[in-house]
């Protein structure tokens, strides 16, 4: 008889990781009550404190970088469609000699 694996939810995941940072329970507890292989819940514990760092993060200097980034590009193909527009007058002033 095969044995078909419990998909867990991201907030499931989260729930069991949570509890088992709050160390209250054993893991084995925490194994019962979830239904989860205990080495399952260290590897999610593991996952939660390793990336618990990101959740407090500053965005508002990447924030501000990325606007000065995006100010840069935008400032650069303005340039480049002024040179364009010059190069077009360039040519169209050089081929009206030929139209006549």
């Amino acid at each position: 008889m095969t044995k078909t694996h419990k998909t867990f939810s991201a907030q499931e995941k989260a729930q069991v990781a949570l509890t088992a940072i709050k160390g209250e329970k054993t893991i084995s507890q925490i194994a019962s009550e979830f239904q989860v292989h205990p080495t399952q819940i260290g590897l999610w514990k593991k996952q939660a404190m390793d990336n618990l760092t990101e959740i407090f993060k500053d965005n508002r200097k990447k924030e501000k970088q990325t606007e000065f980034q995006q100010q840069e590009k935008l400032d650069n193909l303005y340039k480049l469609i002024g040179k364009r527009d010059l190069e077009l007058d360039w040519l169209k002033k050089k081929f009206s000699v030929f139209d006549a």
